[in-house]
């Protein structure tokens, strides 16, 4: 078995924590906003909304890499636009590998934030209201604390999930060593070329990686239920 090449190991680690972080600072931001927005309001199209949102968690991977790089892709206007504001293409930079991420990571976010939203005690928002508080301080001091472990969780699952995504990533950002390549597209290629002992290396990397992450949701779930 050949030895672990630790400066070839190391750079999709590096870059795969890093868009994981990222895409799911994002994630979570939208999908608190969106939830809030959503778990507080009732309206005609509602739930043909929010089965859009949930569509990137059943959809296949490279279904969902082929629409981004429709709308990404530099013949589409959203790509022109894109590409006349940074001068340069957002596909197959680590950018489009965060877009990525963030796609098939808001699902998981925004169900877990409107769960907990919805677990908030209205009794407790209408008190705020009552005695002065707009809808940011309601939000800000009420909801968004008392939805504390859901927020944990979210942030979690989403960077449990960024962390693991192939198929979308391949698709629009590639494989390119030392740029775009993450341990998902890494472990792909060292086994495509007979490299065991890197596969092995970036395998069980990532499974330590995501089995902290569940082992913090899980702490997180148990510390609410007590």
């Amino acid at each position: 078995m050949n030895a672990i090449d630790w400066s070839v190991f190391w750079s999709p680690v590096r870059l795969s924590l890093q868009v994981a972080l990222l895409s799911s600072v994002v994630a979570t931001v939208l999908g608190i906003a969106i939830a809030w927005k959503m778990s507080r309001s009732s309206f005609r199209g509602k739930i043909l909304l929010e089965t859009a949102f949930m569509l990137p968690l059943v959809l296949p991977p490279t279904v969902v890499g082929f629409l981004l790089l429709v709308i990404l892709g530099r013949k589409s206007l959203f790509g022109q636009w894109i590409e006349a504001i940074f001068s340069a293409p957002v596909i197959f930079t680590w950018w489009a590998a965060v877009i990525a991420s963030v796609v098939v990571a808001f699902p998981l976010v925004y169900q877990t934030m409107k769960s907990g939203f919805s677990g908030v005690d209205r009794d407790l928002e209408d008190a705020g209201r009552s005695i002065g508080a707009n809808e940011w301080q309601v939000f800000r001091y009420i909801s968004l604390p008392l939805a504390g472990r859901a927020l944990m969780t979210a942030f979690i699952l989403g960077f449990a999930r960024a962390l693991g995504e192939f198929g979308a990533t391949l698709m629009i950002a590639g494989n390119i060593p030392g740029k775009t390549q993450t341990v998902p597209t890494a472990i792909y290629v060292a086994v495509d070329s007979g490299n065991q002992t890197m596969a092995w290396a970036w395998t069980v990397s990532i499974i330590i990686i995501s089995f902290l992450m569940l082992l913090m949701t899980r702490q997180q779930r148990d510390g609410k239920n007590d």
